[in-house]
């Protein structure tokens, strides 16, 4: 069986449909395709135990982290996340690996004809269903195919009218809510708040990360209004401690959880998504996991926290480019908030006068993001800006004229070489070049497209060094 061929072929039947991650439509969001669609398959989806989360940021990593420490429990665990960066697949998989090739090929042919035979009539508004739809429909196949114990959802951009929002969790987990996707979610805090709520179900447990009040308020309503108990890090855990040993290989973090209304003894973590916010995630993972199973020991819950990994967070490559030994850091930050946290991060790691290529989708707030870029202590020696990627919409110049501002006005700071190529591909190629010839470390970020297309250029170029 080629597996290769038939994702491909899966692929092109899914970008037939609308893909909301590439072409953004208003008031195409409802449930009730969803629920549709479900229920011609049987209802896949509650074949096996499922944990939803939600949230502004960090949704990718806390998912990522409760399906760890799930496996290393020894449960078989699936784990639906987006986007991906290289392989579909990466999106429909286990915790550490892809399921084997039968289980894609067969959910993918038990899929298409089914959906292709639906008469358009009987949909719910006549409306098909979406790219998103469809896969998160394909993940629920995938999951019940390969018989898992357990599965945790990543939303998509929202909460309440998400597709994933039809399964029915064992408990919700919240991440922290900034403004993002205003269009669609609503102008403040609270509106986006309110939309990540609506995951949350009755009697069913929730835990947020730490919020500010507005957003609190927002939860803690939701959650009285369907009796659901409601739990903050911030307020559960007693303690945490980060070391701050650089290590530079691997960029990992050792760290310390104490909390004694959970756990036995403090949790000895080394993370290899580092930074203080990955902690404060993998402590919401791993209190959520352990009110289901309280059964579940704290040697397994540290060996699935130290053993979670996602392509493309603070990820730390290294390769010979051009005969010279080059580090890259792909980090698909695209939000202010997380940027600023990538680039703490990677001054700690790496220090000052590496060299960043950039590139953000046209919704982001690009003269906020420049500036911190431009101000940040990294210091960058070349910051280089193009288009994340042919399939995301970008508004090329306006971030180029933000960068051009924000570079000049450092005050005392020298202002970095700055490069500007509409041309994603000729601007990876520069900026790759860049970094080798100088022997600089080179930073993507900005977006998971862009983290894409480096990634997909240097595996046709370069073999990567251990």
């Amino acid at each position: 069986m080629n597996t290769k061929s038939v994702m491909s072929e899966f692929e092109s039947w899914l970008d037939t449909t609308l893909n909301f991650e590439k072409r953004p439509i208003k008031g195409i969001f409802w449930l009730k395709t969803m629920e549709f669609l479900c229920d011609r398959f049987n209802n896949p989806q509650n074949e096996y135990l499922s944990f939803h989360v939600a949230g502004s940021k960090g949704k990718g990593s806390v998912s990522c982290f409760m399906a760890c420490i799930l496996e290393a429990a020894g449960k078989k665990c699936g784990l639906y996340t987006s986007p991906h960066i290289v392989d579909l697949r990466e999106r429909v998989a286990m915790p550490h690996s892809f399921f084997s090739d039968d289980v894609y090929a067969s959910a993918i042919a038990e899929l298409i004809p089914r959906v292709d035979s639906i008469i358009p009539q009987d949909l719910p508004g006549e409306r098909e269903g979406t790219w998103f739809e469809l896969l998160t429909l394909f993940s629920f196949l995938c999951f019940r195919q390969a018989k898992v114990d357990c599965a945790v959802f990543e939303t998509g951009m929202g909460g309440r009218l998400d597709a994933t929002n039809i399964i029915k969790p064992e408990c919700c987990c919240l991440t922290p809510i900034e403004l993002e996707h205003c269009e669609f979610l609503g102008d403040t805090l609270t509106k986006i708040a309110s939309e990540k709520a609506g995951i949350i179900k009755p009697h069913t447990p929730v835990f947020s990360s730490a919020q500010n009040d507005d957003v609190k308020k927002v939860f803690r309503d939701k959650a009285t209004e369907v009796n659901a108990p409601l739990y903050f890090i911030d307020e559960l855990v007693d303690k945490i401690s980060i070391d701050e040993s650089v290590r530079i290989t691997d960029a990992s973090m050792n760290a310390i959880i104490e909390c004694s209304r959970f756990f036995s003894r403090p949790l000895h973590i080394k993370l290899r998504m580092p930074g203080a916010f990955q902690v404060w995630n993998a402590a919401l993972a791993a209190v959520a996991i352990k009110n289901r199973f309280p059964e579940i020991t704290e040697e397994q819950i540290e060996q699935g926290l130290s053993s979670a990994k996602l392509p493309g967070r603070f990820e730390v490559a290294h390769f010979e480019i051009k005969g010279n030994p080059v580090t890259i850091v792909f980090d698909g930050a695209h939000t202010v908030n997380s940027l600023s946290f990538t680039l703490e991060n990677f001054y700690r790691y790496f220090g000052a006068k590496a060299d960043i290529l950039f590139a953000c989708a046209a919704d982001k707030k690009m003269v906020e993001m420049s500036h911190l870029v431009c101000s940040s202590n990294c210091a960058f020696s070349s910051i280089t800006v193009t288009r994340p990627g042919k399939n995301k919409q970008s508004n090329y110049e306006g971030l180029l004229t933000a960068f051009s501002s924000s570079n000049i006005a450092q005050g005392g700071k020298s202002p970095a070489i700055l490069n500007g190529n509409p041309d994603y591909l000729q601007a990876i190629n520069e900026a790759l070049n860049l970094a080798a010839f100088r022997k600089k470390t080179l930073l993507v970020s900005g977006s998971f497209y862009l983290v894409a297309e480096v990634k997909k250029l240097l595996a046709q170029t370069t073999v990567p060094v251990a």
